[in-house]
Order: C-alpha cells, then sequence, then structure tokens
C-alpha cells in the first residue's frame, strides 16, 4: 500500500507510490553515444589560455597560468553587485533592490573532465574554494545569504560543458532557509537538541539508508525523500555554518563527495544532477539549533501537475531501496585515481 512520509526538516509531506514502484536499477540512464568531450575548446571561456573571454577573475587557486580554480563574475549575473541596498513598501507589494553577487566556480582547468571522476585534491580545492568566498561574501554588509550550488546537465539547468559551479550571494534569507531555520529552532526549544544531529543520529542507528560513511561526515537518503536517488550529506560535527569547517573536514567532504558521486555517475549512468550547500546565514554561524548540509538531486524525473498543484511530491521508488543499490554499486579502481604527489 503506498505511504505518505514527512520530512523533518521541511516538514514536506512526499507519497511513496509502492503501487507503482520501480526497481532501482530502472532508474539507469541510457544516454546516447557522444564524442568525447576535448580537454581544450578555443571558444570556452573557462579554458586556460581563454581567460579574456571571461569577466575579470574574483579569486583563485594556483599560481599563475597555472591555476586549479578560478572564480569570475557571472557574465549573466541574477543580482548586480553595484549600488545599496533598500526596501519598498507600497500597501502589500515590497521590494528590495537587486543588489547581491552571482558568481561561477571555474572546477579545473580540464574542460572534458567531470566532477565525480576528478582526483581528491581537486575536489578539496573546490570546497575550500566555496569557505574563501562563503568568508568573502558574507564580510560584505549588504549580503544576508549565501547559496553555494552544482547544476550538471541540461536537465539540471546548466548551459556550459565546462565543469563550473555557482555561488549566490542576496540581500534576503529566502523563505526556504527561514522555515528549515525556524522549524528547527521549535524543535530545539521543545527538546534540547539539534534536529539535523537527530535525524542523523537516528539514521547510523537504523542503517537502512545509509550510502556511504567518511571519518568527519554521512551520506544517506532521507527517509522522505521527494525524488528518487536524492541524498543528503551531513557533517558529524555539529556545526550552522559552512564556514566553520575545519581543514581536515574538507579533505574528508572530498573523499565524501567524490565517492557518492562515482556511486551515482557509475550505478545510473551519469545522470544531470544538482548539488547545494544549505547553510545557515551569517548572522546564525554559531547557533545551536541549525547544521549544515550538502543536498544532492540526481535528476531521474520531472516535476508535474500534481507536484506543482499542491507543493506535494510523488516518489515511485523506495528510499531504502536506493540506498542499498548505491551502497553496492562497485567503483572501478580508476573511478576514483589517487591523489597527486
Amino acid at each position: 500500500m503506498p505511504e505518505l512520509r514527512q520530512n523533518p526538516i521541511t516538514k514536506q509531506w512526499v507519497i511513496i507510490a509502492t503501487e507503482r514502484a520501480r526497481r532501482p536499477h530502472e532508474f539507469i540512464q541510457k544516454r546516447a553515444d557522444a564524442a568525447p568531450l576535448p580537454s581544450y575548446s578555443e571558444k570556452c571561456p573557462f579554458c586556460p589560455g581563454n581567460e579574456h573571454l571571461a569577466p575579470p577573475e574574483s579569486f583563485r587557486l594556483g599560481r599563475d597560468a597555472q591555476w586549479q580554480v578560478r572564480v569570475v563574475p557571472n557574465k549573466f549575473a541574477a543580482l548586480s553587485s553595484e549600488g545599496e541596498v533598500f526596501r519598498k513598501t507600497d500597501g502589500l507589494k515590497r521590494t528590495v533592490a537587486g543588489v547581491g553577487v552571482h558568481e561561477v566556480v571555474v572546477e579545473t582547468p580540464d574542460h572534458s573532465a567531470t566532477t565525480a571522476l576528478l582526483r581528491e585534491d581537486e575536489v578539496e580545492t573546490i570546497l575550500q574554494c566555496y569557505k574563501e568566498r562563503y568568508f568573502t561574501l558574507t564580510s560584505d554588509p549588504r549580503v544576508e545569504n549565501v547559496t553555494i550550488f552544482k547544476n550538471h546537465g541540461a536537465a539540471a539547468g546548466t548551459s556550459l560543458e565546462h565543469p563550473h559551479s555557482q555561488i549566490i550571494a542576496t540581500p534576503i534569507i529566502p523563505p526556504d532557509i527561514r522555515n528549515r531555520m525556524e522549524a528547527a529552532l521549535r524543535f530545539y526549544d521543545d527538546c534540547g537538541e539539534c534536529l539535523f544531529c537527530k535525524v542523523m543520529i537516528d539514521e547510523l542507528a537504523e542503517g537502512t539508508r545509509i550510502v556511504h560513511e567518511t571519518e568527519h561526515f554521512v551520506g544517506f537518503i532521507p527517509f522522505a525523500s521527494l525524488t528518487p536517488f536524492s541524498m543528503w550529506i551531513y557533517p558529524r560535527r555539529h556545526m550552522a555554518s559552512y564556514g566553520e569547517i575545519h581543514a581536515e573536514e574538507v579533505r574528508d567532504l572530498a573523499r565524501m563527495l567524490r565517492a557518492v558521486l562515482a556511486k551515482v555517475y557509475h550505478g545510473l549512468g551519469n545522470p544531470d544532477f544538482n548539488y547545494v550547500v544549505r547553510t545557515a546565514p551569517s548572522e546564525n554561524r554559531y547557533c545551536r539549533y541549525y547544521h549544515w548540509y550538502m543536498s544532492l538531486i540526481p535528476r531521474l524525473t520531472k516535476t508535474a501537475g500534481f507536484e506543482l498543484g499542491s507543493g506535494m511530491y510523488i516518489n515511485t521508488t523506495l528510499p531504502e531501496a536506493n540506498a542499498e543499490f548505491l551502497r553496492n554499486v562497485q567503483l572501478p579502481p580508476a573511478a576514483l585515481p589517487e591523489t597527486a604527489a
């Protein structure tokens, strides 16, 4: 019989449609053979030697022409980096100046690379870049919230082949973040503990939805996963802000992220995906009730009328079966190359 499950973090309900459940292997993407991408494209603004095709960089890791990661303003930015924040109210209509920052993180010089198959030290450099930019952007008094995210593939919203992710700093805290924080605060007031820590402890105790564990992180499919194979990566240590991550945790997160992306890549046929770093706003950086995490969403299904009309999702596969499938994905040795000497 179908059942409704509620996400304790978001309070969203999802229908687990067991009557028409699909087995995990039925989600494997069958892509048409495509020509491999070149390591360099003369038209790509993110390739080494083409830096003049992109806006002037904001940040880089690596020296001179041997850069490892570059950050540039988005050429088609959603927000303007110039100006001051102002608010205007006219009856029920409220307006805030569209001031903020929209950056592109160029993850590697290699045009043909994919994040799932990068070396551990290369992924670590990307994650370290996120931390550096988080601190820089949150130091701007106009910025209230920073969202770090990656779109991989057309179904996930990307239009450029070169591996990249994005950062948007906004002058408001989005309602999605506010709602999560308010639910977490209510739980903390009622129970005296972090809701996210409680979720992680319960998942570890049950074990059926765990995908991968490392020393500092736990990757699992939520009990009320909205879509097939959606995954959360939680730090074991309580910290509200991504900015509080330590160097050894950055290294371990690279190990975790590389492993779960490789499992998705090899197990599900390299599907399009999004990931998001869900971190507390800078004003709540040290709070006891919120806990930052990464959310990974493979794009294996489409949002349709019911989801748009009700705000509820229909998941046609069991989270427990999906987690078991990913746990059992055997990675070829070449999938996780050693860190460069």
